[in-house]
């Protein structure tokens, strides 16, 4: 017959050997400077201290306004998930346009030249990949209005990775023949009356996919237009880009689930 004191004991001893590695548990979070040429960037690393020695990596690029604090609170989502989360800095050390106009101008240097936007893309994934806690081999990128543009470039590019989310970004390219060179599963979540993304691209895109034989999905939200995800955006649908909670909480579970299969 098992006593009270016996059953005190039976509970107590596992919650002795798990409290110490969940009291040791911390979010560690840096700014880390690195390179693409001559340019310095500088990116936001997110991991939590908790779980294995090696966790799957995350490369998450900014929207239109460059690296702050918007893909840094992603991050930090992430890596509570237990992710190690880099956020890139597509655009170089200390640009961060504050206003629409010269975020356009900024954004646009990298529209209308991919080569450039791929190679800063890809030395944020080398230097995520190049964290001791990160497993090479298990690596995928999300990216936010002009970072789901620059993560299906990176796509494009051939990246040896596992996949990739688009949050209501940009679906054109100039090389839509590149497709072919896709080597990871594609997600693209994307706000069904986003009037920045018309459905001609969306159309052009889906025959991209279908030409280069990408193992793709795209997800429509109803009543969602562009930076659906982000609080900042308002909530006014007639200016083009605003907040939906339910938009925001399906595309986060969707991502999720994207993870659990290419993980």
């Amino acid at each position: 017959m098992i006593t009270p004191l016996d059953y005190f004991r039976y509970c107590l001893i596992p919650l002795v050997l798990f409290f110490p590695t969940m009291a040791g548990a911390e979010m560690k979070t840096r700014i880390v400077e690195y390179r693409q040429g001559d340019t310095v960037l500088q990116g936001f690393l997110a991991y939590d201290t908790a779980g294995p020695a090696r966790k799957p990596g995350v490369l998450v690029v900014h929207e239109w306004t460059g690296l702050g604090p918007y893909v840094k609170n992603r991050a930090e989502q992430l890596a509570r998930l237990g992710y190690v989360a880099f956020a890139a800095d597509i655009y170089g050390k200390g640009v961060r346009p504050n206003n629409p106009k010269d975020a356009a101008a900024t954004a646009t240097l990298y529209k209308t030249d991919r080569n450039l936007l791929r190679e800063r893309v890809k030395a944020a994934l080398e230097e995520l990949r190049h964290q001791g806690n990160t497993d090479p081999g298990r690596i995928a990128a999300i990216g936010y209005c002009f970072g789901g543009t620059t993560v299906l470039e990176l796509a494009r590019s051939g990246a040896d990775i596992k996949g990739i989310v688009s949050f209501h970004g940009g679906l054109d390219t100039p090389s839509p023949q590149d497709a072919k060179n896709i080597r990871a599963k594609v997600l693209v979540l994307h706000g069904a009356d986003d009037p920045f993304v018309t459905s001609e691209q969306v159309k052009s895109f889906e025959d991209e996919m279908r030409g280069g034989n990408v193992d793709w999905q795209l997800v429509k939200y109803s009543k969602a237009v562009h930076s659906f995800t982000n609080p900042d955006a308002g909530n006014d649908n007639s200016k083009g880009a605003a907040y939906n909670a339910e938009a925001d909480r399906r595309s986060w579970e969707e991502m999720k689930s994207f993870f659990n299969e290419i993980f």
